[in-house]
C-alpha cells in the first residue's frame, strides 16, 4: 500500500508539502499541488483519516440529528445535507432524536463524542438543554427547519448558532386568503406540535390570513394535530363534530394531511365538494390524490444544502456573526381547494417570481432576534 512518503518521492516534494495539499493546512503553489494530486492518483494513495484527524484536530465529519424516521419531510433535507457534505469531502453521521428532548440530548452527546467537526440539528419542541450542551461544549452547530428562540437560550449567555429554515407564516397566510377568496368563511387549522417554532409561525400565519381576509379568529377552529397523522385524524374529527363545521381546512404538515383525509373519509365527506383542503408541505404523491392537493412546497433539499454550506462557513470562520437564513416556499395550485384544474407550469417555474432567500441575524446571535 503506497504511503505519503511514496507520494512525496513521486511528486518530487517533501512529505510536509504532501500533507499540506491533502489536509489544506497551508497554501501550496498550483503546479506543486497538481503534481501531488497526480502522484496520489497514479499511486492509488488513500489518506489515513484517523492520522489526519490527529494532525489537524478535524475528522471531516458532520453530525446530523433529525427525526427522519417519524417525519418523511426530513428525507429530502437529509439528501441535501448528504450531497453537500460529500461534495465538500465530509462524511455524515446520522442520528434520529425521534422529536423527544431526552433522546435528542443523548444522540447529540454521542455525535459529539465521535468528534464530529460540527452538527446540523432539527431541534425538538423543548431545546433548552440541547442549546445549553452545544453552547457549553462550543460545538459548531446549524439548526435547520425549526429556529431556536431566546427562551431556549441558557441563562449564562446567548450562544451564536446559525439557522436555516423555510418561510412559514406568509405561506400559511396565503393558503388562508386563497380559501377565503373562494368564499369560505369558516376555515379550520390543524396545527403541529406545541413548542415547535414551525407550529407557532404557521398559527401566526393562519391568524394573519384571517385578518387579511376580514375574517374573525375563532379559537374553536384551531386544533392541534401534534404534527402526526393519528393526532391530525383526531383533531379533524373534533372539528367535524362542531355544531357549525368549517367549510375548509388547512393542515400544517404532510403527515397531518394524511390524518385529516382519513378523518374526512370516515365521515364520508368528499374533498373539495363537501370541504375544501389546503396543506403545508407538498410531497411526491400529493399530485396523485383525487382531488390533487393544493399545497405549500418547501425547498427541503435546498434547506439541507444551505445548512452544510453555512456550517462550513462557521468552521472556516468561527467568530463570524450568526445568521438565520429563511428560504421561500412555492404555492402549488391544484384542485383540493375547489379550483378547477390549472394549466401545467413550464419547467423551472416552481418558485414564484422575485422570491429570494431572506437572511437575517440569528435568533440567538448578538444582533438580536428574528423579526
Amino acid at each position: 500500500m503506497p504511503t505519503m512518503a511514496d507520494v512525496a518521492r513521486s511528486a518530487g516534494v517533501s512529505v510536509a508539502t504532501v500533507s499540506h495539499v491533502l489536509n489544506g493546512t497551508r497554501p501550496v503553489l498550483p503546479h506543486t499541488r497538481q503534481a501531488v494530486l497526480d502522484a496520489v492518483d497514479a499511486l492509488g494513495y488513500t489518506p489515513n483519516g484517523l492520522a489526519r484527524a490527529l494532525v489537524t484536530s478535524r475528522t471531516r465529519s458532520i453530525g446530523l440529528a433529525v427525526s427522519v424516521i417519524g417525519n418523511p419531510y426530513f428525507t429530502e433535507i437529509v439528501h441535501g445535507v448528504e450531497a453537500a457534505a460529500l461534495e465538500a469531502g465530509y462524511s455524515l453521521l446520522i442520528a434520529d432524536p425521534h422529536d423527544d428532548p431526552e433522546h435528542e440530548r443523548k444522540v447529540v452527546r454521542l455525535l459529539h463524542e465521535r468528534r464530529v467537526d460540527g452538527m446540523i440539528v432539527a431541534p425538538s419542541a423543548s431545546a433548552h438543554h440541547l442549546v445549553s450542551y452545544l453552547h457549553r461544549h462550543a460545538v459548531p452547530t446549524v439548526f435547520l427547519d425549526r429556529v431556536v428562540t431566546e427562551t431556549d437560550a441558557p441563562v449564562h449567555g446567548a450562544p451564536r448558532f446559525d439557522q436555516v429554515c423555510a418561510e412559514s407564516a406568509e405561506p400559511t397566510a396565503r393558503l388562508v386568503t386563497h380559501l377565503a377568496g373562494l368564499g369560505h368563511r369558516r376555515i379550520g387549522l390543524v396545527a403541529g406540535m406545541p413548542g415547535l417554532s414551525t407550529t407557532s409561525e404557521r398559527i401566526a400565519g393562519y391568524r394573519q390570513g384571517l385578518a387579511a381576509a376580514g375574517l374573525a379568529y375563532d379559537d374553536g377552529l384551531l386544533v392541534s394535530g401534534n404534527s402526526g397523522s393519528a393526532g391530525a385524524e383526531r383533531a379533524t374529527a373534533a372539528l367535524l363534530a362542531l355544531p357549525n363545521v368549517p367549510t375548509a381546512l388547512v393542515t400544517a404538515n404532510n403527515a397531518m394531511t394524511i390524518g385529516a383525509l382519513r378523518a374526512l373519509r370516515r365521515q364520508h365527506l368528499s374533498v373539495p365538494d363537501d370541504i375544501a383542503l389546503c396543506c403545508f408541505d407538498d410531497f411526491p404523491w400529493a399530485d396523485l390524490f383525487s382531488p390533487r392537493l393544493t399545497a405549500i412546497a418547501q425547498p427541503s433539499r435546498e434547506i439541507g444544502t444551505q445548512a452544510v454550506r453555512i456550517l462550513l462557513d462557521r468552521l472556516a470562520e468561527p467568530d463570524r456573526a450568526a445568521r438565520t437564513l429563511r428560504l421561500p416556499c412555492a404555492f402549488v395550485h391544484r384542485t383540493s381547494c375547489g379550483c378547477p384544474e390549472q394549466p401545467a407550469r413550464a419547467a423551472g417555474t416552481a418558485r414564484e417570481p422575485g422570491a429570494e432567500a431572506r437572511t437575517e441575524p440569528s435568533t440567538l446571535s448578538e444582533k438580536g432576534p428574528v423579526s
